[in-house]
């Protein structure tokens, strides 16, 4: 690999006229999105500095916090200990795209095609639009007036193809026809990152560009001088895909074929759908329907349209243009929900009129799948599957959040190490189990967690409250523990284990301490003279 840098390849030929051109594109970004989502949603007040995690580090930061040197990818700890006022907040795509709705469909009474990229980014086709307003700058003008009349504040960007028109956004400008190659050139490599639409594709990126700049590829203009037929071998489709955005080209390559039809699925909804558990758990099943329709068919596609039609003859429609193409039907499924949860919970400004009576799921922009399958053994089981179905079905009678699944993660108390998402959601743990946790409650953990902790009574021999000391000594021996007016004698105990979690936020200090009492084993958690009840052993 190193000969890559030692001996320069050569470079592209220039183009020549009837070459390959870039699409004319409109980008429209708005910053921090994520963090104004979680404002929206009364999490947090604008004035605040604010920033987003998602258990492995911060995700996104607010102006604020940054002014405080707060940067995305920091650690929580470090984070408040460079800004002791900031205000934590777990990461939530559904959210993000919740609260971004109400722009998308402002966009859509200027460009009826917008595509959402991903919250807070939309793709707009710019050369018909600017034509119709008389000027590109006119549509930049169109463009941040419609998301103004919706609450926010944007910038917008056009350029040929999608990484320079990402960029100009950032500085709200209009890149020259054809002069997208010239401006990228300058660039850092590091800009590619901007084009990921997904976590993982954003992580396959920035592994990527770690790549190129210890290879001596510190600008675009240095990896676009390389020959295509040297990258793919070398960087594989990830780097051919880059090579062809720091050209300023389109990610994928003009079809010189006829391409693939759509694959579409519908469902009529009988009885009209006006709740949203209703309609999720209907957009479940055709999700899988269509996953399975492509997969039959071994294609992937790059947008999925999705369309809800009402009793009284309306229609929402929305399109999500998807990175990869190989989605499996849980993430089918979490970007319908999300798009129903916008239309039919109202926040979106634009409820249906009426009960939704069909939905219909479209993969568009279809190609082969190559190797987008399941492996040999990676097909769910009949009873697996069986189980599923069930959950879904109670999940649609009673609620999206009503049926839960427990994922382990990291913490010190057993209530902290077991997350509960809703069955159907990506299942990701906010803490890493396998990172260090001083003060950990030791194994084995108990095996019931009350919902709520359960208050009790420890005494000593005497019949004399045992109270927790200020640095977590206990002051006087466990001889009998009273819970729900119940006495039971302890005849073995073990502990304690002080905790101070969170001081810098007001949290208090406690002390576990395990008890076991005839057959039954507590955890029982202290502080002063209170106790009460963490889990029980079984």
């Amino acid at each position: 690999m190193s000969a890559l840098v030692a001996a320069p390849l050569p470079e592209e030929p220039p183009a020549r006229d009837g070459a390959e051109q870039a699409t004319r594109l409109a980008v429209l970004w708005v910053p921090d999105w994520p963090v104004a989502a979680a404002v929206a949603e009364g999490l947090a007040q604008a004035h605040e500095p604010v920033a987003l995690h998602d258990g492995r580090g911060l995700v996104a930061v607010s102006a604020r916090a940054r002014a405080e040197g707060v940067r995305r990818g920091m650690r929580r700890r470090s984070a408040q200990g460079l800004c002791p006022e900031l205000v934590l907040i777990n990461a939530d795509e559904g959210r993000d795209v919740r609260a971004f709705e109400p722009v998308m469909q402002a966009l859509e009474s200027v460009v009826p095609e917008s595509n959402l990229l991903r919250p807070g980014v939309a793709v707009l086709p710019a050369r018909g639009a600017s034509r119709y307003l008389g000027s590109e700058d006119a549509l930049a003008e169109a463009l941040v007036g419609a998301a103004a009349e919706s609450g926010v504040e944007a910038q917008v960007g056009i350029a040929d193809g999608m990484l320079m028109a990402m960029l100009a956004a950032r500085s709200s400008e209009q890149v020259p026809l054809g002069r997208s190659a010239e401006r990228l050139a300058g660039c850092d490599v590091r800009d590619l990152v901007h084009v990921a639409t997904t976590r993982d594709s954003r992580a396959r990126m920035v592994d990527l560009v770690d790549l190129f700049r210890r290879l001596g590829l510190v600008t675009l203009g240095d990896l676009a001088r390389l020959r295509t037929a040297q990258v793919g071998p070398r960087f594989g489709a990830w780097g051919l895909q880059a090579h062809r955005l720091a050209r300023g080209l389109d990610a994928q390559p003009p079809r010189v074929r006829r391409a693939e039809p759509d694959v579409v699925v519908q469902a009529d909804l009988d009885p009209p759908a006006h709740r949203i558990d209703a309609a999720a758990f209907a957009a479940r099943r055709l999700a899988e329907e269509l996953q399975t329709a492509m997969m039959r068919r071994g294609v992937v596609c790059a947008r999925l349209r999705v369309q809800a039609r009402t009793e009284d003859g309306g229609a929402l429609e929305r399109t999500w243009r998807l990175d990869g193409g190989a989605l499996t039907a849980v993430e089918l499924t979490d970007r319908v929900r999300w798009q129903l949860e916008g239309w039919l919970s109202g926040r979106s400004g634009q409820r249906p009129s009426a009960p939704v009576t069909a939905l219909e799921l479209a993969a568009e922009e279809v190609s082969p799948a190559a190797v987008a399958s399941d492996g040999l053994w990676g097909r769910v089981g009949r009873g697996q599957a069986q189980a599923g179905r069930a959950a879904l079905r109670v999940q649609g009678l009673i609620g999206a959040d009503a049926v839960l699944s427990p994922v382990l993660q990291g913490g010190r108390s057993p209530r902290d190490r077991v997350r509960l998402v809703s069955w159907g959601d990506e299942p990701v743990a906010l803490r890493d189990p396998k990172a260090p946790w001083p003060g950990q409650i030791p194994s084995p953990l108990p095996a019931t967690v009350p919902t709520s902790p359960m208050p009790a009574k420890v005494l000593d021999d005497d019949g004399r409250p045992v109270t927790v000391g200020e640095r977590g000594v206990l002051h006087g021996m466990p001889a009998m523990v009273e819970v729900n007016k119940r006495a039971r004698e302890v005849t073995g105990w073990a502990g304690p284990w002080p905790v101070h979690e969170r001081w810098w936020a007001g949290g208090r200090p406690r002390t576990y301490v395990q008890v076991v009492c005839g057959e039954a084993a507590l955890l029982l958690a202290g502080e002063g003279e209170s106790w009460w009840v963490e889990g029980m052993y079984d």
